[in-house]
């Protein structure tokens, strides 16, 4: 292997956006340390141990927090800046109710959604917009606060918007921000006040073939600057059609009808293989997996059960040296057969659970998010001389991440940490369609164990049969290649072909890796170059809005010069892009620096798609900040005299430690974001 070549995997330096001291610990010392639970799309978690489910803070530790917090009041707004009006912790209190105390989506009174003091306060920047002295060319926005459950945050948005047709709610990080609606005043232009404020609560309204008719307008040209204006902004939810009316005594006048678009109709002719997907069984259950990789149990149970290991869909990815837990559906299996294995499969460290029939498959990214369950073994301070109490350490670490977030690195779980060769290096042949040199890397392997025979053999030998002979069964992939290889030969082809016998999923996770690498130095060449500091040429979320299916979907928007004058954005909404076909670059050094490192890595002229293996990579936008969401914890100091469990659970586990205290964390993280990385930059140091 050329090492020059495959440099992706290469350390680079990090960057962060905290300065605090931090401590050291050790992680996942025991698979019980680290427990991992997808959040379905509803809130509701897959499984978490009775054990760990909580972390109470105790009153030493909630002492420090509120001292930190008070340090770190003036960061609250960190999403709010320039002319932004805020609502203090206490007004918010008022209107973070439950789920049980949710009005019913035709109940939309403000007062009550709100509350009377937050009520009052978006009142009161109404009134700001609409006094004659607020000046049109500053941003005025109104931060409501922070809501985690979606149920809340859309009847937050309902309310806003039948009580006030002019405004527009935004969603940032689980922070609804209210802002004047750039639509309703081109509208305003076009038509009274009183048609606009109709016009956008028929609009938020969205009831099934409802329809909405402007005022008669004879003049031609008007309504065309209404058919333009609505097609412009509102094309793919409405449709429109102007049509003449007869008065009682017989005058003609025309209209502008507008009614909601019909979601598109699939073909009364159905073919023979839609009608045998119709047929197909799905099963869906929850995977409790530990110290396996998501796609090592995969082939553990296709193996089991006869099925490929396409069959199976999961929402994403899960650590390796964890206990993790996991929404899984299997294709052309039933739930009876699946309740069958379900003894055999728990001597492979799988155990599968909550089996029930479904109708359809799960996405990639298709979750709320995760939630951790973290034990830090042997905390102690990175200097003994240093004269601050640990537990201030402690907390100054993990306050100053709740706060201000940490830079939201791909993890070392999406590049292979054990294997020689990562799964980057892979990706980045793949990409230059280099078929030999990434099956050669993919075999690439270091140690004794039966499978690193297995692949050291192959390289040697280039024999397919012979290597296939000594490849553990369970090793999915590594014989799906081998197999195609035997069959087609040890060229181009040949291994094309091994790797179009792989799953999609598993050719794409190779390629994803190469470009999250390139996203991590992106990254901190970002904070590296401008700092926390928004500036002009950066990319932004600038709204948020739900495609068809119902998900939640964002606008990227590249920031002119007047905008990081003004402080218009924050640097929570910044994003950088994964490399594709179909995305948006920043227009500023950080551009520039995209091309030289696609060029660098011979990736100039790579038109990201590979139709040799079906792939196609338009890429996507990576948010730069993330942030711990319900985030708890607390540190245990030990008694070595005592005899308590908690004593007892930390000296069993930690015999040579000297009784160090440990850290229990209990936080969740949106879809794609690194427990590991964000530990990381608490401790500030490498786990």
């Amino acid at each position: 292997m050329d090492e020059g070549e495959y440099s992706t995997s290469c350390s680079f330096s990090k960057s962060s956006i905290n300065y605090h001291i931090g401590f050291l610990g050790s992680i996942k010392k025991h698979l019980e340390d680290f427990v991992v639970a997808e959040i379905s799309l509803n809130g509701n978690l897959d499984k978490v141990t009775d054990s760990q489910s909580e972390v109470p803070e105790s009153s030493e530790m909630q002492s420090c927090n509120n001292k930190q917090r008070a340090k770190m009041q003036h960061l609250e707004d960190l999403g709010s800046p320039g002319e932004n009006v805020k609502i203090s912790n206490t007004d918010l209190q008022a209107f973070q109710i439950n789920d049980t105390a949710l009005p019913s989506e035709d109940v939309l009174d403000l007062d009550f959604v709100l509350g009377d003091a937050v009520s009052e306060a978006v009142v009161q920047f109404v009134m700001l917009l609409k006094s004659p002295d607020c000046k049109s060319d500053i941003s005025q926005n109104l931060s409501l606060g922070f809501f985690p459950d979606k149920n809340q945050r859309t009847i937050i948005h309902r309310a806003i918007r039948q009580r006030f047709p002019f405004l527009m709610t935004i969603t940032n990080q689980n922070e609804i921000v209210v802002k004047e609606d750039p639509c309703y005043k081109e509208l305003h232009h076009l038509v009274s006040e009183e048609e606009s404020d109709k016009f956008f609560q028929f609009l938020d309204s969205k009831i099934k073939n409802s329809t909405f008719t402007f005022q008669n307008d004879d003049n031609k040209e008007h309504r065309k600057a209404i058919h333009h204006f609505l097609n412009k902004n509102f094309g793919k939810l409405v449709e429109t059609k102007s049509f003449m009316i007869v008065d009682e005594c017989g005058h003609h006048s025309s209209a502008v009808n507008v009614r909601f678009r019909e979601k598109n109709k699939p073909s009364r002719k159905r073919t023979s293989a839609q009608s045998q997907e119709d047929d197909v069984t799905y099963t869906g259950f929850t995977l409790h997996k530990e110290n396996l990789e998501t796609l090592e149990a995969v082939g553990h149970l296709a193996s089991l059960l006869g099925v490929l290991p396409s069959d199976f869909s999961y929402a994403g990815i899960k650590d390796k040296r964890a206990i993790t837990y996991q929404t899984m559906v299997v294709k052309k299996v039933t739930p009876e057969r699946l309740k069958e294995l379900s003894h055999t499969v728990q001597k492979k460290g799988i155990s599968i659970s909550n089996i029930h029939p479904t109708s359809q498959p799960l996405r990639l990214g298709h979750l709320a998010g995760n939630h951790f369950d973290i034990i830090v073994r042997d905390v102690k301070k990175k200097m003994l001389e240093y004269s601050r109490e640990l537990k201030d350490l402690v907390c100054e670490a993990v306050e100053n991440v709740k706060v201000k977030g940490f830079v939201n690195y791909y993890g070392p779980q999406r590049f292979g940490s054990v294997q020689s060769v990562k799964a980057d290096q892979i990706g980045l042949a793949l990409l230059k369609k280099e078929m030999v040199k990434a099956v050669k890397l993919f075999f690439t392997a270091e140690g004794n164990d039966p499978v690193c025979v297995a692949k050291k053999h192959f390289l040697e030998t280039e024999d397919a049969k012979e290597t296939l002979a000594l490849m553990p069964n369970h090793k999915v992939r590594e014989r799906m290649i081998l197999r195609a290889i035997n069959r087609f030969g040890f060229g181009e082809d040949g291994c094309t072909q091994g790797w179009l016998s792989i799953p999609h999923g598993m050719r794409l996770f190779y390629i994803h890796a190469c470009c999250s690498q390139i996203w991590n130095e992106a990254a901190s060449y970002r904070i590296q170059t401008y700092g926390n500091h928004v500036v002009q040429g950066d990319l932004v979320f600038n709204t948020t809005y739900e495609d068809n299916s119902g998900l939640s979907c964002q606008e990227v928007h590249v920031v002119s010069a007047k905008e990081a004058t003004d402080n218009f954005y924050s640097i929570v909404q910044v994003v950088l892009p994964m490399p594709g076909n179909n995305i948006k670059y920043p227009e500023n050094k950080l551009g520039d620096w995209y091309k030289e490192t696609l060029k660098r890595h011979g990736l100039e002229l790579c038109k990201f798609r590979i139709n040799s293996l079906k792939l196609n990579i338009p890429g996507c936008y990576r948010r730069l900040l993330a942030f711990p969401k319900n985030l708890k914890y607390q540190l245990h100091e030990t008694n070595v005299l005592g005899t308590n469990k908690e004593t007892i659970l930390a000296n069993d586990l930690c015999p040579n430690s000297d009784s160090l205290p440990y850290l229990s964390l209990s936080f969740d993280l949106n879809p794609s974001c690194y427990a590991t990385v964000c530990l990381q930059e608490i401790m500030k140091s490498d786990l």
